[in-house]
């Protein structure tokens, strides 16, 4: 069974996706359970985790309403307020669906890089054991002290790390200070991490082919990701549709089959499917990861 652990669905507006800038306007357009089909169908992806795109009980709610009507959808992460000091009661309600598997803050979007070690975010974090959910780190590479912090302080707490923490993927350097702090993080045996969003944070090279990027481009990433958390605790995602923004859905997926081409037959499941599955506690028989 082949698992993306990262994709988001939305239907568009301007007032609700803000973030989605007049630059990306590939992405203005409705991604619908409609339009999952079809990438399932052209890619032999079995099933999604959904992550949230906005930060909106409203959109969770949504989302979990979404994965109750549709088989590919295995789980959603979705968006609480964690910083609110009633959040455990919205956390008892929402997670009373067995859809609803994680929660997500853009942390990333935050103006104080140490956003995370908030008291107040810090006791809703707290709080997730307590209702079977993971937490999804979205953070930029800068951010990963603060990241290191946050999670020493819950090593009871189930994490994801998203997008290799977007590090700045330029094609004259490599980033030496996001491997250093990447690699202290993956030290944290209760942290996972998705190779995913990954094209997106890839430097423009100047001239007509700006967008141009290979599988080389990216490699030494990889090889750092797989080193500091193994093939047991990375996960295959996409990104889409976000990922359309450099890159094909079929491109990417075929980029990571590239990438762990060398992995055993077993490690190679773990990273397409067992691991999300373990990591999300998805509804799967375990014949099929």
């Amino acid at each position: 069974m082949l698992i993306d652990s990262h994709h988001h669905l939305w239907q568009y507006s301007p007032q609700e996706y803000p973030w989605i800038s007049e630059e990306m306007p590939i992405l203005r357009d409705d991604f619908l359970p409609e339009h999952l089909v079809q990438v399932s169908r052209t890619t032999g992806v079995d099933g999604f985790v959904t992550v949230q795109a906005r930060q909106s009980v409203a959109e969770t709610e949504a989302l979990i309403d979404i994965a109750q009507h549709n088989d590919l959808v295995l789980g959603v992460v979705g968006w609480v307020p964690l910083a609110d000091p009633n959040v455990g009661a919205e956390l008892a309600r929402l997670s009373q669906s067995p859809w609803l598997k994680g929660v997500r803050h853009v942390v990333q979007d935050e103006p104080d890089d140490r956003f995370m070690l908030s008291p107040d975010f810090d006791r809703g974090i707290a709080m997730l054991p307590e209702f079977g959910l993971v937490y999804d780190i979205l953070i930029y590479a800068r951010q990963l002290p603060a990241a290191i912090e946050m999670v020493d302080r819950h090593p009871n707490v189930q994490m994801v790390l998203d997008h290799i923490a977007k590090p700045e993927i330029r094609y004259d350097r490599f980033d030496d200070q996001w491997e250093r702090d990447f690699r202290e993080l993956a030290k944290r045996p209760n942290v996972a991490c998705k190779f995913s969003g990954v094209v997106t944070e890839m430097q423009r090279r100047p001239g007509p082919k700006g967008d141009a990027w290979d599988v080389d481009s990216i490699r030494r990433y990889w090889d750092v990701a797989l080193e500091a958390f193994s093939p047991e605790r990375l996960m295959f995602g996409s990104d889409w549709p976000v990922c359309l923004l450099r890159s094909p859905y079929s491109r990417w997926l075929e980029t990571v089959g590239e990438l762990s081409y060398d992995l055993q037959p077993q490690q190679r499941y773990a990273l397409f499917s067992s691991n999300a599955a373990r990591v999300y506690r998805l509804d799967v028989p375990s014949d099929e990861w």
